[in-house]
């Protein structure tokens, strides 16, 4: 069917209940009267969702300079599952955190996703609401992306997930208001232009050893299992800010361990391996030199020993006799040898 004309600038059809079609029910026949073809007519029935996009939720998600390609292709996991989700540029390490809540405003984003990476080996992530807050800092840790797992589950890009939280979350206050900022950024609006009107996937949030574990399931038709498609990784709370990226602490984690201070009881831990394997190669020296001196001061030695004889001391005082020396001694028996020879 060819499109409504309309003239530029005008206002478009009113009503959107539903267009008229006419089919002919009989061909051979003639229409005589209005009232037989108006009898005819079928209306095609109008989209089955009228709903509106009402809820104007947009994520930011982008990071800092200096992060490496497992967090390159984290980021671009997350932007591939939420399709409220839009990109930037990476920040510059010199700019303050206080500039990411200009660059929402820019982008008209109202939440935020920030990867900030330290030392090519640290990442960490902040998630706020901007531009009021709250927002909260977290460690990220054992990531794994999407072509990393190579997991047997799968589900429809720009499908509506379902978000699936701990128990813990409702009881103590400071997983409340994480709950709250999960749901706001997590969730797919209704109606969004990029999403597709299925739920076929998960988003599990659980807690375990004071930290928040995340996961991606595919919900199975047959019989409702659970395969996991990925990503996965671990948040380690550090604080809770009251305003966007700064402001008053509202919460800060007594069991967090910054990782430069792990790694430096890791290099004490080393050191005093080293220290201890040369203190016991000292004290084996000390052994062996004590037991070569118990070796020579031996008391069984002499054991086997018997005295001598003592023998009066004979002093010289002549000298003795000249020895006689014969000459020609040998010549005697030449002689005698030589004669024997002759006859």
């Amino acid at each position: 069917m060819a499109a409504s004309k309309r003239k530029r600038g005008g206002e478009g059809p009113a009503d959107k209940k539903g267009k008229k079609g006419k089919f002919v029910v009989n061909k051979g026949e003639a229409q005589v009267e209005t009232e037989q073809a108006s009898r005819n007519e079928v209306l095609v029935p109008a989209p089955v969702s009228m709903g509106k996009w009402t809820n104007k939720e947009r994520v930011l998600i982008f990071s800092s300079r200096g992060i490496n390609f497992r967090t390159r292709h984290l980021m671009q996991d997350l932007r591939t599952m939420m399709p409220h989700s839009k990109a930037d540029t990476k920040m510059d390490r010199k700019d303050k955190l206080f500039v990411v809540n200009e660059v929402c405003e820019i982008k008209n984003c109202n939440k935020c996703l920030f990867f900030e990476a330290k030392k090519k080996q640290d990442l960490y992530m902040w998630i706020s609401s901007c531009p009021h807050g709250p927002s909260a800092k977290f460690l990220v840790q054992n990531i794994h992306t999407l072509a990393e797992l190579k997991m047997t589950g799968n589900c429809l890009k720009g499908s509506r997930p379902l978000l699936s939280f701990d128990p813990k979350f409702d009881k103590e206050p400071q997983y409340a208001l994480l709950k709250e900022l999960f749901t706001q950024t997590f969730s797919t609006p209704r109606y969004h232009p990029k999403s597709q009107p299925f739920v076929d996937h998960v988003y599990t949030f659980s807690i375990a050893d004071n930290r928040i574990w995340f996961r991606n399931y595919q919900i199975i038709e047959e019989d409702a299992s659970l395969v996991e498609i990925g990503p996965r990784f671990v948040l380690n709370l550090i604080k809770i800010f009251q305003g966007s990226f700064g402001g008053p602490t509202l919460y800060e984690n007594p069991n967090f361990r910054s990782p430069n201070l792990h790694r430096r009881e890791l290099r004490l831990a080393a050191a005093a391996k080293v220290r201890e394997k040369q203190m016991v190669k000292e004290l084996q020296k000390i052994k062996r030199k004590e037991a070569k001196e118990d070796v020579d001061e031996d008391v069984t030695a002499d054991v086997f020993v018997t005295p001598n004889e003592e023998k009066p001391v004979h002093i010289q005082t002549e000298p003795p006799a000249p020895k006689v020396v014969k000459k020609n001694k040998h010549k005697a028996f030449k002689r005698q040898r030589m004669q024997r020879g002759r006859r």
